[in-house]
């Protein structure tokens, strides 16, 4: 890694806030992302000055949303946000990280085996391709697609009741007008956006969350 890059400093008190074993594993995965996350093609230099607050405590923000059991699919995992991050937080819960490319799934499977997340499954698939009867609780993604996009792909994989979370900027009430069709579709009963604060952040973010169908 070149010297000019910069790296964003680990936030203090994470060990209190989160829990000693929670902490270790983020600070585990941080470190991965930062000596690999570049050579994988898995962030650019510059995001690994945002490290933390634009990625890791970020997607910290969908953990308050989560049901207290069951199973959840993050869709577009990618480098491993927010999926990684949420099972840390959340081993009672068991999570799908659903992935199609080959070298990501292969870096998300890395990652599961160093920080020993029992809790994970790695699947290399795309969200419209999984089995008709494969059926969660809940849906996570961040930056994967739009709404209208989104809700094709996810909102089949729920159970009755199922939410789809998805971590969203300033245009997400206009993404759900633009989706009013597809959620209709595919059975949302409700669709609504929070603004959440991030702990160790200046920055808050919003989830969007569309609720299937009971």
């Amino acid at each position: 890694m070149a010297e000019s890059v910069h790296v964003e400093e680990v936030p203090r008190a994470g060990a209190e806030h989160f829990g000693e074993h929670a902490w270790s594993r983020l600070t585990r995965f941080a470190q991965m992302l930062v000596d690999e996350g570049e050579l994988r093609g898995l962030l650019g230099p510059r995001e690994l000055d945002r490290l933390w607050t634009r990625h890791i405590l970020n997607s910290t923000a969908v953990a308050s949303f989560l049901p207290s059991s069951g199973r959840v699919a993050d869709v577009g995992s990618g480098a491993g946000f927010p999926g990684v991050v949420l099972a840390t937080m959340r081993p009672d819960l068991n999570f799908d990280l659903i992935e199609t490319m080959e070298r990501r799934a292969i870096w998300l499977s890395d990652v599961k085996d160093e920080l020993n997340l029992k809790n994970v499954n790695v699947i290399r698939s795309r969200a419209e391709d999984m089995p008709k009867n494969y059926s969660v609780d809940v849906v996570t993604a961040r930056a994967v697609a739009a709404l209208k996009k989104l809700v094709p792909w996810t909102l089949p994989l729920l159970k009755p009741g199922g939410k789809l979370l998805a971590l969203k900027g300033a245009r997400a009430e206009q993404e759900i007008e633009e989706a009013d069709q597809e959620l209709f579709k595919f059975q949302a009963q409700s669709a609504r956006v929070y603004d959440v604060d991030v702990w160790g952040t200046k920055e808050g973010t919003r989830v969007l969350e569309a609720v299937k169908v009971g």
